[in-house]
């Protein structure tokens, strides 16, 4: 026997998920017939009176029913909004984002109602780096309004409210069939007290309304796949068995098949990880078509649809158009792409490149396993626990709930006879492990794990719910535990709102008085036609009107590859790339930039102390400096007569390419620019003087260099080495798999060496390699093959 919500004990094969009759009392001793389908009290039916006997039109009606159910969880989400809004404006004294990326969005929101379409810079064509399409979507109509400048804040904050009680009625709803109707209120409140999502509905991204899609898109599928019976003792204003809409406002499974794949579609539209609620919702689409409706096998459907009018061929025509339906989720990851191939010419958007692990060039085999791992690590030691890096949202030993509430998941699944549910649910809570395939997985307060959070809340939910069951069962006067349970939960969740509206505040004003600052400093002090450097590049863009140029490549075509590869070789293709692309300026922080040879004149600084969202201390805006480019391209000594026939410039990314020189793995932390006085060479020919100081992209702690080099035949020729060691070493140079000679490289800075070649070895193509013979490491800037 499995025992209801508070108490009652009903056979379960002859109840749904609620296991308990509509009629019978909430969790607050609410008639079922008064709450919403968060689970929470909603507005009582008005007494019979002059309005009640108006005839208002059907649709809205049906309008009113569903939105019914949002009163409440909006009313929670007004009053907690008020407090973040509030708390934002007392700390940074006007509208203020607590994270840059927030105004990348608001950049592109007003470049779509500009007309440029997701062109971050106007007139520089479409860019690749909008992790979001529908979230500037949704923001651009506010522009085109004009809320401007940080008006607009006020639309993302409204915006906030509205996905912020929308997931915690569809977190109620999942979670209905599985925990019944005390423990979905539960659930509600757990999510509407859940400090992350306070934090992101008000932090201007699309957090909150990305875990929203989600949520829905799990609940359509497992309602299509495993509906839940109507109640028909339940009173037709009752909320749904499922937690759906009310009874009468329920739509039927076409329009829940409708409404699956437009979510399925829409929500890789809303960030990438969308592709799994894709997924989910093409699946379940599938089965449904597959499947004759309830309580009808295949020809008694023909007979009623014949009955109904409908012609063999007609209804042969829906089915088919059902399965059809199941392919319009698929298409949604697909647009991105689609997009990127035709306007960008490639598929892959910039934000992949800087921040996927798997195809980033520094990492591949045993370091891939070993960042993912830990990663792996991390998120159930830490994260889920409510260790260093999520203290501010979720209490300690959190992680303990969750493998509880995974297996009451199970549990539930089994009692209440909804595996489908269940497994909807944990895919949900299993796609928390794609975050731990990003090189960002910590930043930003964690914020890509937090969609699929309220997956977790179910779990927990499910957990309360059995708990409440087990204490029935020992004490049968127990009808409470469950909404004690769940109140528990949600209660330990609100303990970190106040700490969690602080941090908000608190690191809005940081983004307010560094990175906005300093796009309104731009604003006033740069000239027109400035282009600034950025690695910030949201707030930088959207106040100082200029061009930006995204060092880190996010909104700039072209830079991610670099920015990846380290300073060093971004320093080397600022050498190849034409004066009028490069910055005029540079607003960086110091050390992210780390290409000292670029930055000129300090012009101005903001500093901020008190935070813990930024990326530096100090940001600082330079004056760009080219003067630089170049200088290390050839050797400081040279013999008349004599040219260069080949060279490798260590760090350049296309010329190591063309060498077949292989970095390494994790060589991006040591790919440095250096510049400095020009190096000490043993090299025979003559001084330039005309370079006193020198810079050049170079990899630091090399055990060994193999390259291809190309040169035609020659009379005589030189190995020409640029490297450095911090002590002293020894190299041995081989060509063809012959050695050739070794150098000694002196302790300190970068110095210049010669070694001859057999000339008979060069024809073609060769191999040639310098390795460490002596010594902990070298530093390799160039190596060239000179003669005549």
């Amino acid at each position: 026997m499995a025992e209801g919500d508070h108490g009652a004990a009903h056979p379960a094969p002859q109840r749904g998920a609620a296991e308990t009759p509509a009629s019978q009392r909430g969790a607050a001793g609410t008639p079922a017939s008064q709450r919403g389908a968060a689970g929470l009290p909603s507005v009582p039916p008005a007494p019979a009176g002059p309005l009640h006997a108006w005839k208002f039109p059907t649709w809205l009606h049906a309008l009113g029913a569903r939105a019914l159910p949002y009163a409440p969880a909006l009313a929670a989400s007004g009053v907690i909004g008020a407090l973040c809004i509030r708390a934002v404006l007392a700390e940074a004294g006007r509208p203020a984002l607590p994270l840059d990326d927030a105004f990348i969005h608001l950049q592109y929101a007003r470049r779509l109602a500009e007309g440029g379409f997701f062109s971050f810079v106007a007139g520089e064509g479409y860019s690749t780096g909008a992790t979001s399409l529908l979230w500037p979507v949704l923001l651009a109509p506010f522009h085109a309004l004009g809320l401007r400048d940080l008006s607009l804040v006020y639309a993302v904050w409204g915006l906030g409210v509205v996905f912020h009680a929308a997931l915690a009625v569809e977190t109620a709803r999942l979670a209905r069939p599985l925990a019944g109707r005390a423990a979905a209120a539960g659930a509600g409140a757990m999510c509407a007290a859940f400090a992350a999502f306070a934090w992101f509905a008000w932090s201007g991204m699309e957090t909150v309304a990305f875990a929203w899609i989600l949520t829905r898109t799990a609940r359509l599928a497992a309602a299509l796949c495993e509906p839940v019976p109507e109640d028909p003792a339940a009173d037709e204003l009752a909320a749904a068995p499922d937690g759906g809409a009310p009874a009468a406002a329920r739509p039927d499974a076409a329009s829940t098949a409708r409404g699956l794949a437009l979510s399925g579609f829409a929500a890789p539209l809303l960030r990438p990880e969308g592709a799994l609620a894709s997924l989910i919702a093409a699946l379940a689409l599938a089965a449904s078509a597959r499947r004759p409706a309830p309580g009808a096998g295949p020809s008694r459907g023909l007979v009623a649809a014949r009955a109904a009018g409908l012609s063999r061929g007609l209804v042969a025509a829906r089915a088919h158009a059902g399965r059809l339906l199941a392919l319009v989720p698929l298409l949604g990851p697909l647009v991105v792409p689609a997009l990127n191939q035709r306007l960008a010419g490639h598929p892959t958007s910039s934000t992949t490149a800087v921040k996927w692990l798997i195809g980033n060039p520094n990492y591949d085999g045993a370091t891939l396993r070993a960042a993912l791992l830990d990663n792996v690590r991390l998120l159930v030691t830490d994260v889920l626990d409510g260790g260093q890096w999520t203290a501010v949202f979720l209490p300690e030993g959190s992680g303990v709930v969750l493998a509880l509430g995974a297996v009451a998941l199970v549990v539930a699944a089994r009692r209440r006879g909804r595996p489908v549910h269940a497994a909807v649910v944990a895919v949900l809570a299993l796609g928390t492990l794609l975050p731990c395939t990003y090189l960002s997985f910590l930043w930003n307060r964690v914020r890509y794990v937090w969609p699929f959070a309220p997956a977790w809340i179910v779990m927990a939910a499910c957990l309360a719910r059995e708990i409440g069951d087990v204490a029935r069962r020992l004490r049968r006067s127990l009808h409470h535990v469950t909404p004690l349970v769940a109140g528990a939960f949600a209660g330990a969740l609100a303990g970190r709102l106040s700490w969690a509206i602080d941090d908000l505040a608190r690191s809005a004003r940081a983004i307010d008085r560094q990175q906005v600052w300093l796009g309104r400093w731009a604003a006033e002090h740069l000239p027109r036609d400035a282009r600034i450097g950025v690695n910030d590049t949201g707030a930088l863009a959207y106040f100082s009107g200029r061009r930006t140029f995204d060092v880190v490549g996010l909104t700039t075509e072209g830079e991610a590859r670099y920015w990846v590869a380290g300073p060093g070789s971004r320093f080397e293709h600022y050498e190849g790339l034409p004066a009028e692309r490069r910055p005029t300026h540079f607003i960086v922080y110091p050390h992210w930039m780390a290409c000292a040879p670029v930055l000129g004149s300090e012009l101005v600084e903001a500093t901020v102390v008190d935070q813990a969202i930024l990326g530096g201390t100090t940001m600082v805006a330079y004056e760009a400096r080219w003067d630089l480019l170049g200088t290390g391209a050839l050797p400081v000594r040279a013999v008349p007569g004599e040219r260069v026939l080949d060279a490798l410039d260590v760090s350049d990314l296309e010329s190591e390419s063309a060498h077949a020189y292989r970095p390494g793995p994790l060589a991006d932390q040591s790919n440095h620019a250096v510049w400095g006085p020009a190096p000490e060479s043993s090299a025979p020919g003559e001084l330039d003087l005309t370079r006193p100081v020198i810079a050049d992209g170079g990899r630091h702690h090399r055990r060994v260099d193999r390259f291809v080099a190309h040169a035609g035949p020659a009379e005589e020729a030189r190995l020409v080495l640029r490297v450095a060691a911090e002590e002293e070493a020894e190299l041995a140079v081989s060509v063809a798999g012959e050695e050739v000679g070794t150098i000694d490289v002196p302790a300190g800075p970068w110095v210049e060496r010669a070694l001859p070649l057999p000339a008979e070895r060069l024809k073609g193509s060769f191999p040639v390699e310098v390795a460490l013979r002596r010594g902990k490491g070298f530093h390799a800037f160039h190596y060239w093959i000179v003669g005549r």
